[in-house]
C-alpha cells in the first residue's frame, strides 16, 4: 500500500520513480548502481531494517510505513531537503537509523520480539514433544511427581527434552538482543536469558523470572549494546570493540544488574506471594481455585506461576484439592492456544498453526510452556486470555472438589490414576481451554479490526518480493512470529525525486513501475461466436478463463488453474508450476480479502508470462485475513527471466482495477467467458 501511494503521488507530480521490492524470498527489480547514482533522493518507508551503505552520498529520508501510505506527497517534497547519508547505518526501525521520521522505536522493538519468538519456537516444540513422549511411554507417578527409571531409554529422552527447554529462554532473549544490537548483543542476551531461566542457582533466589524476565533481559542487552557502540573510543580499540569489549562490558553490566536489581526483588515477590497464598487456603473453594488458576496461567514458569504451583505441591497429603485446582489450570494455556489456531486459522501464520498443533500435544501432558511462543508474540491478547481460562478451570475444579495426589497437571495425570473426581477434572480443563481459545481469538480479531480501520485505504494489491499478500483494505497488524520482512524500494531516475519504500510485512504490497509504463490492450467485448479478445498484453485470453472452478480447496484450485494455463502451450511442466505456486502459499497466503486471491509463481516451468482467471460461486478457503472465501482468482505465472518488470507490471495493473468494488461486482456477475473477457478488458 505504501509503494502504491508513493507511486501514485510521484506520477501525479510528474516525477520518474523506480521501485525495488523486497520480501521473504528475496528482492525483485533491484536497483543497480546507475539507478542509485542518478537518483536525486531516497525515501525509505519501512518497518524493518534497511541497509543504507549503497545510498552513501544521497539524500535519504527514513520514515515508518504509515507515512508512506498517508502522506506520500509530503515525503516526496521532504526528501529534497533530507540529510545526505554518509554511510554505515541502517534504516527502517533498527538502531542507528540516522534519517529520522518518528515512530521507529516501537517498530524495532516489535520486530526484535518477533525475532526472538521465531528462534525460540523450535526449542519449545522439540523440547516439549520429547518430554511429552517420554512421559507417555516411560513415566510413572510417585509422590514426587512423574519420574523415570534411572538410566533407562526414556530417562534420556526426557533429559534431552529438558535440555531443549533449558535453551528456550536463552535463545529467546539472545535473539531479541541480536535484532537490536547485532552480534555483539548475542552473548549478553543469551546469558541474560539463562539467568531468567535458572538464575536462582546463581544468586540463591527462590524463583526464576521466566519468559517475562527473558523478554526484559533481551531488550536490556540489545539497547545496552546499542548505547555502548555510540561511545567514542580511540582508533586502536575500535577493531576489538565488537568481539571483546562490547560483549564483556554488556554481559557484566546486564548480569550484575539482573542479580542485584531484578533477581532479588523477584525472590522477595515469590516469598510474599507464597505467604499470602498460604493464608488463602481456608477461603471459598471457588475463589481459591480461580486465584490458583489465574496465577498458574500468568507467567508459565515465572514467580507468580511458581508460587501457586509450589503452594499446591506443599499441601499434597493434607489438602490435595489445591493441587487439583492447579492440575486443571496447568494444561489450559497450551490447549487453549492450540485450539485457537484451529478455530480461526486465518488469524495465524503457518508457523503459528504448526506450533499450535504441538501445543495441543504438550497441553495433554501438562507442559504449559507450549503456550509461551504465543504469549511472547502477543502478550496483550494471550496472557489475559490464558488467565481467564486458567481461572475458569481452577474455579470449576475447586467447586467440584477435584483432587490430585502428584505434583503434575494435565489430562495425563488422570490417566495415571492420580486424580480424584476425574470427570469434573476434564470438564474443568475443557471449559478453561474453550474460554482461553475464544478469548484469544476475540482479542486478536479486535486488535486486527482496529488496525484495519486505522490503515484502511481500499484494496491493497502489490508486488512484494515474490509477492506477499495482505488483507484488503488494511495493513497486516501482526506478522508471523517468524520475524521476516517484505518491502518495496522506490528511487527516481534523473530529473526527479527518488523514493525508496519498503512496505509492511508479511503482506504483498502495491508497487507501480513508472509513469511511462505501457498500458495493456483492452477489449470492448467478446461475442459468443468465438472472438478471442486479449487482456493484460495478451497474457490472459479466452483459453485462460474459467467461469466456474470445479475445485473446492486451494491446492486443487491451483492445480486446476495450472492445467488451464497449460492449454496455451506456455507451460512446460504443470507439476513444477503447481509446486512453486504452493511453495509461495506456504510463505503466506495470497488471499487478499474482498473475495480475491492472486496465486503466482516465478519458474522456468513456463516459457512466457501467462495469466489465468477463474471464479468460484461458493468460494474457496484461501486464508484471507478478512475471513472471506476467494471467489475471484487470478493466477500469474512468469519465467524467471521475466520475473522482475512483468511480474510487477501485471500485479500493478490488477491492483488498480481490483480496488473498484463495481469492477469486482461486474466480474462476478458476468455470465459467460465472453462477458468475463469484456469486463477484464477494462484493465488498462
Amino acid at each position: 500500500m505504501a509503494a502504491e501511494k508513493l507511486a501514485q503521488a510521484a506520477e501525479a507530480l510528474g516525477i520518474e520513480m523506480k521501485v525495488e521490492t523486497q520480501g521473504s524470498i528475496g528482492a525483485e527489480n533491484v536497483l543497480d548502481d546507475n539507478d542509485v547514482k542518478e537518483a536525486d533522493g531516497i525515501i525509505i518507508a519501512a518497518d524493518k531494517d534497511v541497509a543504507l551503505d549503497r545510498f552513501a552520498g544521497k539524500r535519504v529520508l527514513s520514515v515508518p510505513v504509515a507515512d508512506g501510505i498517508h502522506r506520500p506527497e509530503q515525503l516526496i517534497e521532504q526528501v529534497r531537503s533530507a540529510p545526505v547519508h554518509v554511510g554505515g547505518a541502517a534504516a527502517g526501525g533498527g538502531a542507528g537509523s540516522g534519517s529520522g521520521g518518528g515512530g521507529k522505536e516501537r517498530s524495532a522493538a516489535y520486530k526484535a520480539l518477533m525475532n526472538g519468538v521465531s528462534h525460540m519456537i523450535p526449542f519449545v516444540v522439540v523440547g516439549g514433544l520429547l518430554l511429552a513422549v517420554s512421559i507417555a511411554l516411560g513415566g510413572h507417578t510417585t509422590p514426587k511427581g512423574i519420574e523415570f527409571d534411572k538410566d533407562s531409554f526414556w530417562f534420556y529422552v526426557n533429559a534431552l527434552g529438558g535440555l531443549g527447554f533449558k535453551l528456550m529462554l536463552p535463545i529467546f532473549s539472545g535473539y531479541i538482543a541480536f535484532a537490536l544490537g547485532d552480534r555483539p548483543a548475542l552473548v549478553p542476551g543469551m546469558i541474560g536469558g539463562f539467568l531468567a531461566y535458572d538464575g536462582m542457582t546463581i544468586y540463591g533466589a527462590d524463583a526464576n523470572a521466566g519468559f517475562l524476565g527473558a523478554i526484559a533481559t533481551g531488550f536490556l542487552a540489545g539497547y545496552l549494546v546499542v548505547w555502548i557502540r555510540k561511545v567514542k573510543v580511540p582508533k586502536f580499540v575500535q577493531p576489538i570493540m565488537p568481539i571483546i569489549v562490547i560483549p564483556i562490558v554488556s554481559t557484566l553490566a546486564l548480569g550484575l544488574f539482573y542479580i542485584y536489581v531484578i533477581g532479588q526483588p523477584i525472590s522477595w515477590l515469590f516469598t510474599h506471594l507464597t505467604s499470602w497464598l498460604n493464608g488463602m487456603t481456608g477461603s471459598s473453594a471457588i475463589v481459591l481455585g480461580a486465584l490458583i488458576g489465574l496465577m498458574i496461567a500468568f507467567d508459565m514458569g515465572g514467580p507468580v506461576n511458581k508460587t501457586a504451583f509450589l503452594v499446591a505441591v506443599g499441601l499434597i497429603g493434607t489438602n490435595n484439592a489445591v493441587m487439583g485446582m492447579a492440575a486443571a489450570a496447568i494444561p489450559v494455556m497450551p490447549l487453549g492456544q492450540g485450539l485457537a489456531t484451529l478455530l480461526r486459522r486465518k488469524l495465524y501464520s503457518d508457523q503459528e498453526r504448526e506450533t499450535g498443533i504441538a501445543a495441543l500435544f504438550m497441553g495433554f501432558f501438562g507442559i504449559s510452556e507450549g503456550a509461551i511462543p504465543f504469549a511472547a508474540a502477543r502478550p496483550a491478547q494471550v496472557i489475559p486470555a490464558n488467565m481467564l481460562g486458567g481461572a475458569v478451570a481452577g474455579a470449576i475444579a475447586g467447586v467440584a472438589g477435584v483432587t490430585d495426589s502428584v505434583p503434575h497437571g494435565g489430562p495425563i495425570v488422570s490417566l495415571f490414576g492420580a486424580v480424584g473426581g476425574a470427570a469434573m477434572f476434564f470438564v474443568a480443563i475443557a471449559a478453561g481451554t474453550a474460554v482461553t481459545a475464544l478469548t484469544t481469538n476475540a482479542l486478536i480479531d479486535l486488535k486486527g479490526r482496529k488496525a484495519a480501520r486505522q490503515g484502511a485505504d481500499g484494496l491493497a494489491v502489490a508486488a512484494g518480493s515474490g509477492a506477499d499478500a495482505p488483507a484488503a483494505g488494511s495493513l497486516v497488524a501482526e506478522p508471523v512470529p517468524a520475524g521476516v520482512g517484505s518491502g518495496a524500494r522506490v528511487d527516481a531516475g534523473s530529473g526527479g525525486s527518488a523514493a525508496l519504500s519498503p512496505v509492511a510485512e508479511p503482506s504483498m504490497q502495491p508497487s507501480t513501475p513508472s509513469a511511462t509504463q505501457p498500458s495493456t490492450d483492452g477489449v470492448g467485448g467478446a461475442d459468443a461466436a468465438g472472438a478471442s479478445p486479449e487482456v493484460l498484453s495478451g497474457y490472459l485470453t479466452s483459453q485462460t478463463v474459467k467461469v466456474q472452478l470445479a475445485s473446492q480447496d486451494k491446492e486443487a484450485a491451483i492445480r486446476e488453474m495450472a492445467e488451464m494455463l497449460a492449454s496455451t502451450g506456455n507451460v512446460r511442466d504443470v507439476d513444477e508450476l503447481v509446486r512453486v505456486a504452493l511453495a509461495r502459499e506456504a510463505q503466506g497466503t495470497t488471499g487478499l480479502g474482498e473475495e480475491i486471491a492472486i496465486p503466482h509463481a516465478k519458474t522456468d516451468a513456463v516459457s512466457s508470462p501467462t495469466v489465468g482467471f477463474a471464479r468460484s460461486v461458493e468460494g474457496i478457503e484461501w486464508g484471507s485475513l478478512d475471513g472471506t472465501r476467494a471467489k475471484l482468482v487470478f493466477m500469474i505465472s512468469v519465467p524467471e527471466a521475466a520475473a522482475g518488470d512483468e511480474h510487477l507490471r501485471i500485479l500493478a495493473l490488477l491492483s488498480r482495477k481490483l480496488m473498484d468494488p463495481g469492477f469486482r461486482a461486474r466480474l462476478m456477475d458476468a455470465p459467460t467467458t465472453g462477458a468475463v473477457l469484456e469486463v477484464l478488458g477494462e484493465i488498462r
